[in-house]
């Protein structure tokens, strides 16, 4: 009986000084232990700006294991990257796990063994982190929470993008479209039989992270938009807030000065009703323009067609 492939997707980017040590001594020896199956390994260059590239070459070639190499002209991003991944695997499951060391490749047999068991998508979920900063272990919360509070009900809090998927979940994921896309919520959205498996959020093995605050912030901007209109939804309620209010108070306004006499002595004048009225819906319209411009950007960036990820094939090997 012919064995099975499972594919291994490893998105780097400037991962110069952990690359070799997350390949030796964490990734490979696990991997060589897998002897069920035929272990594919394909490593994504994303335009890394250092020396990645040309220890990545150097190291396939060097190897006699089964490694491809995609490498992108330019920084497209993670997302691109696994994309591009998913894309090229050829497994009948595909494992997706980063290059720094802090997701444990020792659960992937955990992983497989669920896949084997009848879970299509067996998703590696932080039950607690390992010496990371308060504002991070805070900042991930929130944002699942918000993620939650605005209609998505299949990103599980603390999952990742450390997984197995099977074929048939690759399959589908490489048919969606668009561009703004955040990887975790579309393999959820899809909806297949899902399994989780918690590990400990490690530190890195060296170098510092890519993705830094302004990046993690345009990503949570990125998931809430893309993966819900409840934001429309939230500021068409309050609108509904806005005008029950103001049509309340002025009516006690209008009872209160013009019909009554004013016995309360607010002396609310025209020009005090005028200002808090308009400075408060002047106010609401602006940040409604806001929401509303950022779902344009995002209709405008899939309407200009391009492409996802641009291949760089003089510099990628075995694909």
């Amino acid at each position: 009986m012919q064995k099975k492939t499972i594919s291994v997707v490893v998105p780097v980017y400037n991962e110069e000084e952990c690359i070799l040590g997350f390949l030796d001594e964490s990734l490979f020896p696990v991997i060589k232990k897998i002897k069920d199956y035929n272990m594919h390994v394909i490593l994504v260059n994303d335009g890394s700006s250092d020396n990645t590239l040309p220890i990545l070459r150097k190291y396939i070639k060097e190897s006699k294991d089964d490694i491809a190499l995609i490498s992108f002209s330019r920084n497209f991003g993670k997302e691109a990257a696994l994309s591009a991944g998913l894309k090229y695997a050829k497994g009948d499951a595909v494992i997706t796990i980063d290059a720094d060391g802090q997701q444990p490749p020792d659960l992937i047999p955990d992983f497989i063994g669920k896949w084997e068991n009848g879970a299509e998508i067996v998703t590696g979920v932080r039950d607690k982190y390992t010496k990371h900063g308060l504002l991070q272990k805070m900042g991930s919360k929130l944002f699942y929470k918000l993620l939650r509070m605005m209609g998505n009900k299949y990103t599980v809090p603390g999952s990742t993008d450390y997984r197995i998927m099977d074929r048939i979940v690759v399959d589908e994921f490489n048919k969606l479209t668009e561009h703004n896309r955040i990887t975790r919520g579309l393999v959820d959205w899809l909806g297949y039989r899902q399994e989780y498996v918690e590990y400990t959020y490690g530190v890195r093995m060296a170098g510092k992270p890519s993705y830094n605050i302004k990046k993690l912030f345009h990503l949570a901007i990125d998931s809430f938009i893309s993966m819900s209109t409840t934001p429309l939804v939230i500021f068409g309620y309050i609108g509904i807030f806005i005008v029950i209010t103001s049509f309340l108070l002025g009516m006690f306004v209008i009872i209160n000065q013009y019909i009554l006499g004013d016995p309360l002595q607010l002396y609310w004048n025209g020009a005090v009703q005028m200002s808090i009225f308009i400075s408060f819906l002047v106010g609401l319209v602006l940040i409604s323009q806001a929401i509303t411009a950022l779902y344009i950007s995002h209709i405008h960036a899939e309407t200009q067609g391009r492409p996802l990820y641009i291949i760089d094939e003089k510099k990628s090997l075995n694909l």
